[in-house]
Formats: structure tokens, sequence, C-alpha cells
């Protein structure tokens, strides 16, 4: 799936996405951390893999693999 940074805090390396239907959804430094990423910006679109229980593990730009 898809969201939108809403927020990040570049100290904690964790954040808040905005999905397509306006649902926030929390991700922790560990899905950070996971992506390989440097940085995020506000409005940047991203693609987010969770696991079974719904827990964001990776953040990742779309066209990224």
């Amino acid at each position: 799936m898809q969201a939108t940074v809403a927020s990040y805090d570049a100290a904690t390396r964790s954040g808040v996405l905005l999905l397509d239907d306006g649902t926030e959804l929390t991700f922790p430094a560990r899905a950070f951390d996971a992506s390989g990423l440097r940085l995020l910006r506000l409005g940047q679109r991203l693609r987010v893999e969770t696991d079974a229980a719904g827990e964001v593990v990776r953040v990742t730009f779309p066209t990224m693999a």
C-alpha cells in the first residue's frame, strides 16, 4: 500500500503516515532503518510494508523494490 508522510522525527527515526482514506499509521525506527533511506520529508509518498498484525515493518519510495 502507499501513504503520505504526515510527520517524521529524525531524532527518533519514526513518524506518522496518512493512508489514502485518511487513516493515520505510525511507523517505528526499525521500519525506517529497514528502508535504507536517509531522511523523509512531509508530503512525500511512500510504499508501506506491514506484517500479519498490521505493524509497519518497512517504508520505501514507491519506485524501490
